[in-house]
């Protein structure tokens, strides 16, 4: 009888330990997936942010071409500016002789 009293122990030691063992994988399992939910939510943020970059990218890249565009186009408006100012002072000129004629 107290060999199987000696099994029976060993039997619900060995029990007690599978048990423990279980429950401690099942934990790692549990972490484990946790782990891995959140590397899936930071590849998607990651690529969410590189989504944006691009578009902002983008969005630079339209505004300088823009800025560009507008600086061509003031250049022109100040030639123009001087050419018209010159006309002005040209017909100024025309009409003080246009006048000493007419007296």
């Amino acid at each position: 009888m107290a060999s199987s009293e000696t099994q029976s122990r060993f039997g619900q030691s060995v029990k007690g330990l599978l048990s423990d063992k279980v429950s401690s994988c099942s934990g790692d399992m549990i972490a484990l997936t946790r782990q891995v939910i959140k590397g899936s939510r930071s590849q998607e943020l990651l690529s969410q942010a590189a989504r944006n970059m691009v578009i902002q990218e983008d969005t630079i890249l339209h505004s300088e071409d823009s800025l560009r565009k507008m600086s061509i186009i003031t250049t022109h408006l100040q030639y123009q500016q001087e050419a018209i100012q010159k006309n002005v002072e040209h017909s100024k000129n025309l009409q003080d002789q246009l006048r000493r004629l007419m007296k």
